[in-house]
């Protein structure tokens, strides 16, 4: 693939279906000035004027929430700027042009520079980087999944505090948290002060949860994966997920972690104004070709598909956004303006990432050039146009 730096002057981007992010728009132009969408034409007076691939289409960038490693980086391994980066760019060339890099639970010290570094990276202006996920390590122990049991604890008046100060220097922040670990009041705190909260790996009940939810959480983590199911007397982590309106759901598309007709149940009876979204929970392995690496003093097999521990435990998963998207796309059968909203609007609503999600006025210039076997032609990050070589993605 190959890269260059955004032109001065107008842009414009003609000759493709343009999808904005709701609907789409055939014949037009999509214009960009200075890295930002300046609006959707029918002709254009740019001084730089791309005439797109026949029968391609202008999609807006994908956004991903939950992105632990790529390009052979795990973040919990690589606790630096320079990791974050090779995160990044990994994800870019599969079309994830904004995420939230992750920390899976680890140590108070690794979190502290985790915080650390997301900060660095965003006075940097890392492209792609939108802020920091935190998934624990204030979960439940019932529902650990990979995540290590002896760094699972409560949340205390230390991490509180250490989480409100980070938020402010963040684009973004991100928090899963169970509530077996956390209080209603702990959580009021922080989505007062802009953290967005979700709910994940917990085996609480309804009853258990509501408080949460009151208290502003607003989102779960990987529906289906690490929570209480959906039971006939005790409805459980799922039938919140999918009952509350308020909450906003992750989904893994990767045919391992949920089964295509649990996904097809789900996104019947989600209520709203809440959506369903999908994330990759993405590993190191994005981007490179090794076949196993290590999560605090385990290691990660990479065979058929999935990632696991020894015992067989998921530990995240071996997919790229581009791939969930087709997965939605052919397995589940949905249309590709629905999957595409899965794909950015959904996910930027959700972590309030204002600047990204869709094509319209004063959203940063993040889009996609797809091929109409989506594969990827070009991405483009805050106006900054990478070709992608044919098949790269």
């Amino acid at each position: 693939m190959s890269s260059r730096a955004e032109p001065a002057g107008d842009q414009a981007f003609a000759g493709a279906r343009i999808f904005d992010g709701q609907s789409w728009h055939d014949g037009k132009v999509l214009e960009v000035c200075e890295g930002e969408i300046t609006g959707i034409s029918s002709e254009t007076n740019a001084t730089d004027l791309h005439q797109l691939p026949e029968g391609s289409l202008i999609v807006p960038g994908f956004v991903d929430l939950q992105v632990n490693g790529g390009g052979g980086v795990l973040f919990n391994n690589d606790l630096t700027v320079s990791g974050i980066e090779t995160i990044c760019q990994a994800h870019r060339q599969f079309g994830t042009t904004a995420l939230l890099v992750t920390l899976i639970t680890d140590t108070p010290e690794n979190t502290r520079l985790a915080i650390a570094a997301g900060i660095e990276a965003a006075k940097k202006g890392v492209p792609g980087f939108a802020g920091l996920h935190l998934e624990g390590p204030h979960l439940s122990l019932a529902r650990k999944g990979t995540h290590a049991p002896e760094l699972i604890r409560p949340m205390t008046d230390a991490d509180l505090a250490l989480i409100l100060e980070a938020v402010r220097e963040l684009p973004c922040l991100l928090v899963t948290l169970a509530p077996e670990n956390a209080t209603p009041d702990q959580v009021r705190k922080l989505v007062e002060d802009g953290v967005v909260v979700s709910l994940g790996h917990s085996d609480a009940g309804v009853a258990q949860i509501k408080p949460f939810v009151q208290a502003g959480a607003s989102m779960v983590t990987h529906l289906y994966n690490a929570m209480s199911p959906l039971q006939h007397r005790e409805p459980g982590m799922v039938g919140a997920a999918l009952c509350f309106g308020e909450l906003s759901c992750g989904l893994i598309a990767d045919g391992h972690h949920v089964d295509p007709l649990a996904i097809k149940v789900a996104l019947k009876a989600k209520q709203g104004p809440g959506q369903i979204f999908l994330v990759t929970d993405a590993m190191s392995s994005i981007g490179w070709d090794g076949d196993s690496f290590q999560l605090n003093g385990r290691e990660v097999f990479r065979r058929d598909g999935k990632l696991t521990l020894a015992d067989g435990t998921l530990a995240g998963a071996d997919i790229d956004m581009l791939s969930c998207v087709r997965f939605m796309a052919g397995c589940i059968g949905m249309e590709l303006d629905d999957v595409l909203k899965m794909a950015s609007l959904y996910p930027a609503r959700a972590a309030h990432l204002s600047a990204v999600g869709s094509l319209t006025t004063g959203k940063r210039a993040d889009f996609l050039v797809l091929n109409s076997d989506l594969t990827i032609h070009a991405s483009i990050c805050g106006g900054q146009w990478q070709e992608h070589g044919k098949g790269s993605a």
